[in-house]
């Protein structure tokens, strides 16, 4: 018989080996609760296994606590694992191999000191230290970075703001992996030219049947990072009409959030509804598509697209931003702040939840809040407009007219002479009655390149308004629903029709914009104040009726109020300002 003590290596190795079986059939549980005891009765008795068989044991536990999402504690271990291995180097440097052959299949099996690092970098990232896994990825000499590698500290660069050391290590993926779509991706929105690009596809693009359409996509996308919307729906418009890609989903994903951009929102609800047909478990950029619904009043919807996205994924800012948009338009702010935080929780690089945290935020008085979750949402999509009509909205709200003209006059510069930057600029000349004139030209402007631009409509139609110009404006509105229907218009059409006593269609106005948004308020007194002017006796009693039931309403209000500060309370919770 063997005696018990030389019989232990023997036993200690095969029960690693074990647990290296279990780790690799993803038997995670299982790894976590064997490794926990092994690892305890190696600590009572530190003979037991070899250096190597620790450092094993170490690495599989650490991997099956990263499976459980306890990522700080992965961390821990991971780190053990580490020093562990550090030892175990020293060791084999100051002792030579002694030849035995068990240690060689051993050695060949030790768990990948750079992938120990990587995994640590990924918990750093769930942990939200993103500092720290910068640290542990550079800490990797560069020519030892795997492609994994390279892209998680591309992404990390540019999160911190290192631009230059982003590019170098998307430059290094696209190097080992040339079709690396996100990488590409990545280096188009760092302002690297898309023929630089494009260069280093070109041998794979011309050694591989029908990848042809790699350049246009490419090009397309150098278009969407430059801002120019025109040309980029024209470049996917092209590549989505080829047969080998027409219905990707992408690229109609692609497309709506490009009409989206350009302010042409009947589009772009086309296309998120075609994308979704294709994918009913579509995520990315349904937020979008739910702000897009709740704007036109279709909240009904938007609550369905919220309750349909939840069931496919909570962990995704999303369905939380679609909830949010639904409770922004129900107008109980409080919980669509809480639902933005969330979202931002789950993605801070959401830029749909930046803006709905933000307008929020404006909409409770909390302006220099709300300026910094724009600004926030500037600097990841500097492309988008909505983000600074954003900011300017808040500038204006808290009468900071300087601040707001400066910010338009750049965003005018930045993204060039369209109508959206001409009627942005215009609504903060509007706010100057110095700047009227320069409003009207601007608007102007705006409406020869898009007629039926509703925002430019909108505040053409207020300028009218102001001047008393009620025909001038009616022409103009009739002009603008032609070919659209949009409650705001129909609403302002009522109010002009008012105003040159043409009441029986004002009313019909009123009543077609509350079929296109039943919750728009001023539909709604617009059409109550022309009934009561028409039967006074009829709206006296009315106004008791509404007495009588007010004790209800205001109970209804005082709910909403406490939901409010239960909202806000769950808000304090998450950490979220």
């Amino acid at each position: 018989l063997v005696p018990p003590d030389l019989r232990l290596p023997v036993a200690a190795m095969s029960v690693v080996e074990h647990v290296r079986e279990m780790a690799s059939a993803g038997l995670h549980s299982n790894v976590r609760l064997l490794s926990g005891l092994l690892l305890t009765m190696s600590g009572n008795n530190p003979e037991l296994f070899s250096p190597s068989q620790k450092y094993q044991l170490l690495v599989y536990h650490a991997d099956s606590l990263f499976h459980d999402k306890e990522y700080r504690n992965a961390v821990s271990k991971y780190t053990m694992a580490l020093q562990q291995k550090k030892a175990l180097s020293k060791t084999s440097k100051v002792r030579p191999s002694t030849g035995n052959t068990a240690s060689t299949p051993q050695s060949q099996c030790l768990p990948s000191e750079i992938e120990v690092k990587y995994k640590m970098a990924e918990c750093y990232t769930m942990l939200k230290q993103d500092k720290d896994a910068i640290a542990i990825l550079d800490g990797i000499p560069s020519r030892q970075r795997t492609p994994k590698i390279n892209m998680m500290l591309a992404h990390l660069y540019k999160k911190a703001g290192q631009e230059r050391s982003s590019v170098t290590s998307y430059k290094e993926v696209l190097r080992q992996c040339p079709l690396a779509l996100d990488a590409i991706l990545g280096l188009l929105s760092l302002s690297v030219k898309g023929a630089e690009v494009a260069s280093m596809t070109i041998n794979v693009i011309q050694s591989i049947p029908n990848l042809d359409w790699l350049s246009v996509w490419i090009k397309a996308y150098a278009f969407v990072h430059t801002g120019d919307n025109t040309r980029a729906i024209n470049t996917i418009c092209s590549l989505e009409k080829k047969s080998l890609l027409r219905d990707n989903v992408d690229l109609l994903g692609s497309l709506a959030d490009l009409y989206f951009r350009a302010g042409d929102n009947k589009n772009s609800i086309l296309k998120f509804e075609q994308a979704q047909m294709l994918d009913p478990y579509l995520i990315k950029g349904m937020d979008v598509y739910g702000y897009l619904l709740a704007r036109e009043g279709r909240l009904e919807d938007v609550e369905n697209l919220g309750c349909r996205l939840f069931n496919i994924s909570d962990q995704h800012a999303e369905p939380w931003v679609v909830s949010g948009c639904h409770s922004f338009y129900s107008k109980r702010y409080s919980r669509a702040l809480y639902l933005g935080a969330k979202a931002i929780q789950l993605n801070s690089n959401s830029v749909q939840a930046l803006l709905l945290k933000g307008a929020a935020l404006r909409n409770m008085g909390r302006v220099q809040e709300a300026i910094i979750h724009f600004r926030e949402a500037i600097r990841l999509a500097p492309c988008r407009l909505d983000c600074y009509e954003g900011l300017i909205e808040c500038y204006l709200a808290s009468n900071s007219i300087r601040e707001a003209m400066v910010m338009a006059n750049n965003v005018y510069k930045t993204l060039g002479a369209n109508a959206q930057t001409l009627t942005l600029l215009a609504t903060v000349c509007l706010e100057d009655p110095v700047t009227q004139e320069k409003a009207k030209t601007l608007l102007d402007k705006a409406l020869t390149q898009r007629p039926d631009y509703i925002k430019a409509v909108v505040k053409k139609a207020e300028l009218l308004s102001r001047e008393q110009k009620y025909e001038d404006g009616i022409a103009l509105l009739r002009n603008a629903l032609a070919n659209q229907s949009d409650c705001v218009l129909h609403r302002i059409l009522g109010d002009f029709l008012v105003a040159v006593n043409e009441y029986q269609e004002a009313m019909d106005q009123y009543s077609i914009a509350l079929s296109l948004d039943p919750n728009d308020q001023k539909s709604l007194e617009g059409m109550q104040k022309m009934e009561k002017e028409e039967s006074p006796t009829d709206a006296t009693q009315e106004e008791d009726v509404d007495d009588m039931e007010g004790s209800g309403e205001e109970g209804d209000l005082e709910g909403s109020d406490s939901e409010a500060a239960q909202w806000a309370d769950q808000e304090q919770w998450f950490g979220m300002q």
